[in-house]
């Protein structure tokens, strides 16, 4: 007898149900390739009954008072974070992508302190009222107004922190959303939502779809040209969200992209070692390295890079890779799937063959198992420096001045995170506000943002534009005129 396994629906208008065709893709968990779910596959049907839903419930949510939103958002906060809740999303992150016990544990704990920074953002939707600067006796209102109906598309090595992301600003602001989570990760998207609607949401404010991996191309273009969606938001590989924002384009629909990362960290020769060591380490494999702020690259000066290099590997030496569920030594877990690691093995092999030297690893992989590497004297030109690895890789550069720890800090088309290790603050900071990322870490590990912040790229291949109210908004304007005014023809 089969054994079975969970089924995650559709939501769509507040109610759970199949795809229009009853369709299903199955997920499996990495490695094992064990089946650990289906899903419903939704049809072009399903996603225009998900934006004529939020178009529907969008007029009346935007006329809520944002404390009423901020109460439902705290609710959500409060279920989410609760035992049960805790245990499922914990449950799905393990068997769907097969995350380590630790981002695990983080993935289902960000969620509701997320939904609780957004639910102070009240403040943010005032407006403003100030007399023309133009003709006297005019008045002039300038308020942020919600867009409309706006497609997020969450990625799944995050599924429960970057669903959040993708939904919950733009909820607060009184638009209405169209989810399409990852089809590696259903299940963890369909919690969040689920949360949502038992904490109060309206029906329709936040529909969900799960798509097949064969129809996405397809149905994503078709949501995107739909004359109801008025914003895009991705987060993502590089590589789809440039296909995402020239679909978006076709029809001038502004977007914001969080696409990769090549976090860098300058560790400069009066710094702590042990502790930039072990934050580097941390940010580079946690996830197994599939994290779009995980350290990439290490930049150390000359004099301490050798003594650096000793201590990670040291630390990276005890980390195993492998199946979680069947090996109690490993404490990194698969890569997404065998392609991805087929894919890495390939850059490693380039970096070798390159000029770069192989400190740590063995150039292979079992499957979707990979193993940490450390490799050193690798430079730009090299695809291991050049392209986002999203792997437990650690790859070394060294500079003798901060010029040039400058200069290969900004050797990227990458510009999320980075960090800078200095006992000197003053200096570290100067050197901050010379490298273009969109958060740079003082003494701190790369993977770190601030929520309120709404991290993303400064453009190229990490993308660009801002999670925040300023971009979920518009800005409108309303001109009051007083009785009297003369007109020139009249």
């Amino acid at each position: 007898m089969a054994t079975s396994v969970p089924f995650t629906p559709l939501i769509i208008d507040g109610q759970e149900r199949p795809s229009a065709n009853s369709k299903t893709f199955e997920v499996y968990t990495p490695q094992s390739g064990q089946l650990v779910g289906t899903a419903a596959a939704a049809t072009s049907q399903d996603c225009r009954d998900a934006i004529e839903a939020a178009a529907r419930a969008q007029k009346s949510w935007e006329k809520t008072r944002p404390v009423e939103r901020r109460d439902i958002f705290l609710k959500a906060a409060d279920i989410l974070s609760s035992e049960p809740w805790m245990k499922l999303m914990q449950e799905a992150n393990t068997q769907e992508v097969a995350f380590a016990p630790a981002w695990s544990v983080l993935d289902s704990t960000i969620p509701s302190s997320y939904i609780r920074v957004q639910a102070g953002l009240v403040d943010q939707l005032k407006g403003q009222v100030y007399p023309s600067v133009h003709l006297p006796g005019i008045q002039v209102h300038v308020q942020p107004r919600a867009k409309g109906v706006l497609l997020a598309i969450a990625p799944w090595n995050a599924p429960g922190a970057l669903t959040i992301r993708a939904i919950a600003i733009p909820i607060f602001c009184g638009n209405a959303v169209v989810l399409k989570g990852s089809e590696l990760s259903p299940r963890m998207h369909y919690l969040i939502t689920k949360a949502f609607h038992e904490a109060g949401l309206p029906k329709g404010v936040l529909n969900c779809i799960s798509v097949a991996q064969s129809d996405t191309p397809s149905l994503v273009s078709e949501i995107i040209a739909h004359p109801l969606i008025r914003h895009v938001n991705f987060t993502g590989s590089d590589r789809v969200g440039r296909i995402v924002a020239m679909e978006a384009a076709k029809h001038l629909k502004p977007c914001v992209l969080e696409l990769g990362g090549k976090a860098p960290t300058v560790v400069l020769q009066d710094a702590d070692l042990n502790e930039a060591a072990k934050a580097i380490v941390d940010s580079a494999l946690l996830n197994s390295g599939q994290v779009c702020m995980s350290t990439e690259r290490v930049i150390a000066h000359k004099s301490i890079a050798e003594k650096l290099i000793a201590i990670i590997r040291n630390i990276v030496s005890g980390l195993k890779a492998g199946d979680l569920t069947t090996d109690p030594s490993a404490k990194l877990g698969p890569l997404f799937s065998t392609a991805s690691a087929d894919r890495l093995v390939g850059i490693l092999k380039d970096a070798k063959e390159s000029g770069a030297e192989v400190i740590l690893g063995d150039l292979a992989n079992n499957k979707s198992i990979v193993q940490p590497h450390l490799i050193k004297d690798v430079k730009p030109g090299m695809k291991i420096w050049d392209e986002e690895s999203f792997g437990p890789v650690i790859v070394f550069a060294t500079f003798a001045t901060v010029d040039e720890a400058i200069e290969l800090a900004n050797a990227s088309s990458f510009s999320l995170t980075s960090s800078v290790w200095s006992a000197d603050v003053m200096l570290a900071q100067e050197i901050a506000y010379q490298i273009r990322y969109s958060a740079v870490n003082i003494n701190g590990p790369t993977i770190h943002s601030e929520p309120s912040d709404g991290l993303i790229g400064l453009s190229g291949s990490s993308g660009y534009g801002r999670f925040d109210v300023a971009n979920f908004t518009d800005k409108r304007t309303m001109m009051i005129h007083p009785k009297g005014r003369t007109y020139a023809l009249a």
